[in-house]
């Protein structure tokens, strides 16, 4: 990774198309090292944490994220699989293990993990096995994937208390998070920028109008 860490890099893959037929801008964006995050050298900004989470389509799970006060930033994405630089039909196929997911920079200071929690518990169902809805496949688990020891304990005490709310068995993994590959840019903040129809979705923090999954 580039000096300065996930700010860096969000900021210079971002408007970065991965996979694009056209080569103008795209050829740093292609390399392996710099479309991948290694959980070794993923390094967030001064002050703030990582987490990742899967919780179905990684669409409308990015927006409920960019809402919150104190997430600095967001990025969707595939990780926990086994195949170098995934693309999303590889996801789709099924067999690579990978899982969308989005990853969230916040501020500890400004918000907590257990209000980041929350978020994921209220966006999703997390009794449904390897799918959400009318998406099914494995890229669609419910997931929750830690860079300290500390996410991990306060995710899986989280996972016990939702599981006792909800009176039902919690399809929910909880592991150390692996490498990270930026989705391609159309996916990224995707329902804020429009979606299928082109009507644009606050990302305002604060807001809580109702996500419309698709657009």
């Amino acid at each position: 990774m580039a000096p300065g860490g996930l700010g860096t890099f969000l900021s210079t893959v971002f408007g970065a198309q991965r996979g694009s037929s056209s080569s103008e801008g795209n050829s740093v964006q292609q390399h392996p090292a710099s479309r991948a995050l290694e959980l070794d050298n993923t390094v967030p900004a001064p002050g703030c944490e990582l987490i990742s989470f899967g919780a179905g389509c990684f669409w409308g799970v990015e927006l409920a994220f960019q809402r919150v006060p104190g997430v600095t930033k967001t990025a969707v994405g595939y990780a926990q699989g086994s195949m170098d630089n995934p693309t999303y039909g590889d996801v789709c196929n099924g067999n690579t293990g990978h899982a969308e997911v989005v990853l969230v920079e916040y501020d500890p200071k400004a918000t907590s993990l257990n209000t980041l929690l929350e978020v994921f518990w209220r966006r999703h169902d997390p009794t449904q096995l390897n799918r959400q809805g009318n998406d099914v496949g494995t890229q669609y688990r419910s997931g929750i994937y830690f860079y300290t020891p500390e996410q991990e304990a306060l995710a899986k005490k989280s996972l016990a208390d939702a599981e006792a709310r909800i009176g039902r068995k919690i399809m929910t993994e909880i592991l150390p998070a692996r490498k990270f590959y930026m989705a391609e840019d159309y996916h990224q903040q995707y329902l804020s920028k429009g979606g299928r129809a082109g009507h644009k979705q606050s990302a305002a923090k604060g807001c809580n109008d109702p996500i419309r999954c698709y657009g």
